[in-house]
């Protein structure tokens, strides 16, 4: 599957982030966008449907926070199912992905150094 994911902050200081407006508009079955950078943080908007391959990022944990649908977060023997305002946090080193099987939005909550894709092996 194709990702159509972009790494530029679209939101400054002061300005209102209208994630609604933006997941509304997203047609792409699997979508990620910088929202903002929060000191050191980027939070992220996603609009998912499918899955995600396989990865880690070896210095950063990342936050994954269900707004509308259902994402199920797999680590290695384990899989957690969130729905909406629902929320786990994968520690840095943690072998995971993310499924969708319906259209899902959520919020990613990472280190600006989080390379979306996961690191190089």
């Amino acid at each position: 599957m194709d990702y159509d994911i972009r790494n530029d902050v679209i939101f400054g200081a002061l300005e209102v982030i209208d994630a609604g407006r933006l997941a509304d508009g997203c047609t792409a079955p699997w979508w990620n966008r910088t929202l903002c950078r929060v000191n050191d943080s980027t939070v992220r908007l996603g609009v998912f449907q499918g899955e995600f391959h396989w990865h880690k990022h070896d210095k950063e944990d990342e936050l994954f926070f269900v707004i509308d649908g259902k994402l199920l977060v797999d680590i290695e023997g384990r899989t957690f199912e969130l729905a909406p305002r629902q929320a786990v946090l994968v520690p840095k080193g943690v072998l995971h992905r993310t499924r969708a099987l319906v259209r899902t939005v959520a919020l990613m909550i990472e280190a600006a150094t989080v390379v979306p894709t996961g690191d190089p092996t």
